[in-house]
């Protein structure tokens, strides 16, 4: 039963909508998603456009959004040849960038959490950077998944969260912190960041890859659960593994506050997406088929995580 139900719901990703979210979020209204531009004519800056996209999709699907208000400053350019950057200077302008939640409770038990996490702000050092890769297209596939699981009766609580990883702090810190304070048990959290990213050889190839990145044994368990998932459901990627020593990104927030079952999903590590940081990193270069196969994937994870809650990552579930 469990099998069939997950098959069914990830046969629904839908890749136009993907693609639909991804060029108005990465190319046409919004040619990037930062808090230090503002298109001629708009009172907005384009990151908190995002955010309104983003809101009315959650809302329209049922969800009631959250907003939480993050201090934040921009990097800076640092080399303009290399599109390095640095840290800002504390005396550099300040700005609030949101954390948006949408929560679904759980009807058996509704103080376990699995966490779906995806950075919606793109690169704030380049000039209006559309971040497609990076990263536009984990979430384009955490509100896909959102979209998916709106109407399921989930047994466990599953918060999608919308954060921003190219402004300074990062605001996944902020989440974290507060969930390791609160009574909620984190039975995972899945950060999609940077799908279908790959190298010109596998883009050549045809080759739909995606890695799972873990820092710690329990991440290294849920990176197993991503291989036999693929499997199971037929999804066709070449899912690998990737040990990290040191803890980064969105996941690292988590597992440096204490809930260590954190991963990431990347199309490739080391990364090898040729338009990473750069101006051509575009809607238009993205593998979308690769995509929809890592979107799916990460909805099977999510789906059997909830069923299975902290028994989820043993061989035998």
């Amino acid at each position: 039963m469990e099998i069939g139900i997950i098959a069914s719901l990830i046969k629904k990703v839908d890749q136009t909508n993907l693609s639909a979210d991804l060029f108005y979020l990465a190319k046409n209204p919004l040619p990037c998603r930062t808090l230090n531009f503002t298109l001629p004519g708009h009172t907005k800056c384009t990151l908190h456009e995002a955010d309104d996209f983003i809101e009315k999709k959650l809302t329209a699907w049922g969800y009631e959004v959250g907003k939480e208000a993050v201090p934040v400053q921009v990097f800076r350019p640092d080399n303009a040849e290399t599109h390095g950057f640095r840290k800002p200077k504390s005396s550099e302008p300040w700005y609030d960038a949101y954390n948006l939640y949408a929560k679904k409770v759980g009807k058996n038990h509704p103080d376990e959490l699995i966490i779906v996490i995806a950075h919606k702000d793109s690169q704030s050092w380049l000039n209006c950077a559309p971040g497609a890769h990076d990263n536009a297209v984990g979430t384009v596939g955490t509100l896909e998944i959102a979209r998916l699981l709106s109407d399921y009766a989930s047994h466990r609580s599953i918060w999608f969260i919308f954060c921003n990883e190219e402004h300074w702090p990062w605001t996944s810190v902020t989440v974290a912190q507060n969930l390791a304070k609160s009574d909620f048990e984190v039975i995972a959290a899945l950060n999609i960041d940077s799908i279908g990213g790959r190298s010109i050889q596998d883009q050549a190839s045809g080759r739909m890859v995606n890695v799972t990145r873990f820092s710690s044994p329990e991440g290294e368990r849920f990176a197993e659960l991503m291989t036999r998932l693929n499997e199971r459901y037929h999804i066709g990627l070449i899912q690998k593994k990737y040990y990290c020593a040191e803890a980064n990104d969105d996941d690292g927030s988590f597992i440096k506050a204490g809930m260590p079952a954190s991963v990431l999903n990347i199309g490739s590590f080391p990364y090898a997406e040729p338009n990473y940081h750069s101006e051509k990193d575009v809607p238009e270069n993205v593998d979308l088929q690769n995509v929809k196969l890592a979107t799916q994937l990460s909805l099977a994870a999510v789906m059997h995580l909830d069923i299975h809650g902290n028994d989820a990552m043993t061989d035998k579930s």
